[in-house]
């Protein structure tokens, strides 16, 4: 669909671009039951008016006389009563043609004046028209052959367009396809100019979109009444019955995306960073330095466009360079440690701010950094933590950690029959990441670990992280979790599924205190969540202290400032387990998350790469 095509062809060809109906434009529906259709032989009427055979409107021959001779006297008293009956045809006629004469017009079409088809046709078009553009629908609904089918598509045209004014006149009139002098038929062509928007507030775009439309005005079959021959597409070109126009915004045009220092985002040959740099090509914002543009288009009834149907109204500004929150040096030393493992991805996080400062992947066209959904293993053991220490357990408390422990019917081993006595104080099980610490404390936490996700970290809800409109939920605890399956998220598996970057937030969390939901775009409106109490804050830092120093991740290298957990997650159908880490550097403003997919042992694969970042920033 195209504005302002001055086509002027029969409503049975295509108008103004493709995708109109097959058919022609003009075919006479079925008049409304409220006008009656005159036999041959009757005078009919319409809501009370007499109406006339179209022959005795458009000069038709006269019905042949069919009785015999009568006597001379017989022949003047017929002629007499003859001319009697034509008088009064005459003046019946005078009377329902007569501008201002008393007689009603019809509940449904009208009686044009005009003294040819063609005028009678653009009277019709113009009444309509005049209708429409005033706001009557239901004037300009019952000039047409469906009443209610009109009424509800030019209400719908309406408030689909936010339309606010609106121009409409005739500009051509030409005999339509099967037009005889019995059953006229006028194809009229029309130019409407619309004022359309879409959006709201400061997002609102508003133009006005002109264009061309045809429509067939006819005489309905003896009667004098006309009525439009009503078609979807008589609103616009190639509209059918199963589709509606719309006004959209469209989003500024950006010539390129490009890293906090200006770099193009795409020179990293990250899947991820692509993937983002099209998508903010596609949504770029129209708050920041270049305004939406606005079109009109055809969509389904499920609001999908129609291919080739949109018509641009006001053109978008541009944006030569849209800006991330992506550090260069974060980013370089992220993919340099990803592309020690194949199946990698990374995330890294300013905890102070909670920018997205790198967003690495080693995983062919996977952006697994951000959409990974896979169980996060031992790092959910941070948030089962924090739910613990919150009901009054501390670092010291003793924590039995038995090699098996049943559940509801379902026995958890430890990995490689690992056991600790009862009596071991909490902080020893979670540096040494031994799950039956964690399954045995179920009780606990029933009702507690999906609400303290969300309530301390943010997490089991939708975030926008500046990516148009784009929200997406980065980790999922059900609500509903109870005995084996709880006992099993405690350790970080069973229904649980989380992405490297809700990881990565949860250990910057735990390095501020609070919750700052991550961003790649300035401006993105930032959810929150209730800080860390300070007790269970201090706890946390002391057990993932605790990894660096004496657990799973005491061989890693890390500094003095580093804080970690590690994770390993068995996947049903993997030959290997998934490989986690995630970590914060106190000293440097950063926490970053590390998965590696169907690797090994978190301080195996994970870990190295972490400790590769967290050195070299």
């Amino acid at each position: 669909m195209t504005s302002d095509n001055d086509s002027s062809k029969d409503p049975s060809d295509s108008l103004e671009g493709p995708g109109a109906a097959p058919g022609a434009a003009g075919a006479a529906p079925t008049a409304p039951a409220a006008v009656p259709t005159a036999g041959q032989d009757e005078q009919p009427t319409q809501a009370g008016q007499p109406v006339y055979h179209t022959s005795r409107v458009y000069g038709g021959p006269k019905r042949p006389p069919t009785e015999p001779k009568k006597s001379r006297r017989t022949v003047v008293a017929a002629i007499a009563g003859v001319l009697a009956v034509a008088l009064a045809a005459a003046v019946l006629v005078i009377t329902v043609f007569k501008p201002g004469g008393s007689t009603s017009p019809p509940a449904y079409g009208m009686i044009p004046t005009g003294t040819t088809a063609q005028q009678d046709g653009q009277q019709v078009a113009a009444a309509f028209l005049a209708a429409w553009r005033t706001g009557d629908l239901a004037k300009a609904a019952n000039l047409t052959s469906e009443p209610a089918a009109a009424k509800q598509a030019l209400a719908a045209y309406a408030k689909d367009l936010s339309l606010k004014k609106m121009t409409a006149a005739p500009s051509g009139v030409t005999a339509a396809t099967g037009s005889t002098v019995k059953a006229p038929r006028e194809s009229v062509q029309f130019a409407i100019g619309a004022s359309v928007g879409a959006g709201s507030g400061k997002n609102a775009v508003r133009g006005k979109w002109t264009y061309h439309s045809t429509l067939v005005a006819y005489q309905q079959p003896n009667s004098q009444v006309w009525f439009v021959a009503w078609r979807p597409d008589v609103l616009a070109p190639n509209l059918t019955a199963a589709t509606h126009l719309a006004a959209v915004t469209v989003p500024p045009t950006v010539s390129m995306v490009t890293d906090a220092s200006g770099q193009d985002l795409t020179k990293y040959n990250d899947a991820g960073l692509s993937t983002i740099a099209g998508l903010l090509k596609a949504t770029a914002p129209a708050q920041q330095g270049a305004s939406a543009g606005l079109n009109v288009e055809i969509q389904t009834k499920s609001g999908k466009p129609v291919p080739n149907s949109q018509a641009l109204i006001v053109s978008p500004g541009n944006y030569p360079t849209l800006g991330t929150t992506i550090d260069a040096k974060a980013e370089s030393l992220a993919r340099k440690a990803v592309g020690m493992h194949k199946q990698s991805s990374m995330v890294v996080i300013q905890p102070s701010t909670g920018k997205i400062l790198a967003i690495a992947n080693n995983a062919g066209f996977n952006d697994f950094a951000l959409t990974a959904d896979v169980a996060p293993g031992s790092t959910m053991k941070v948030i089962t933590s924090t739910a613990l220490f919150n009901n009054g357990m501390t670092p010291q408390s003793p924590v039995a950690c038995p090699a098996a422990y049943t559940v509801t019917g379902i026995t958890y081993h430890n990995d490689q029959g690992e056991t600790l006595p009862a009596g071991t104080p909490f902080v020893n099980s979670f540096a040494q990441s031994c799950n039956n610490a964690f399954s045995t404390q179920w009780q606990q936490l029933s009702g507690k670990l999906a609400s303290t996700a969300k309530t301390y970290y943010g997490l089991n809800q939708k975030w926008n992280i500046g990516i148009g409109d784009i929200s997406a939920s980065y980790f999922n605890a059900p609500a509903s979790a109870s005995g084996s399956e709880l006992a099993q998220e405690a350790f970080g598996e069973g229904s649980l599924v989380a992405s490297p970057i809700a990881m990565a937030s949860v250990a910057a969390t735990v390095d501020t205190g609070t919750f700052k939901q991550p961003y790649l775009r300035l401006g993105t409106k930032q959810l929150t969540a209730t800080r860390l109490p300070v007790k269970t804050d201090r706890y946390l830092k002391q057990v993932m202290r605790a990894v660096v120093t004496s657990g799973t991740g005491a061989g890693l290298g890390f500094g003095p400032n580093v804080y970690a957990k590690t994770g390993t997650a068995d996947i049903q159908g993997q030959d290997q387990p998934n490989s986690w880490m995630v970590a914060f550097d106190t000293s440097k403003d950063v926490a970053v998350a590390c998965l590696v997919v169907n690797a090994g042992y978190g301080a195996q694969f994970a870990g190295p790469e972490a400790a590769s970042f967290l050195k070299g920033y």
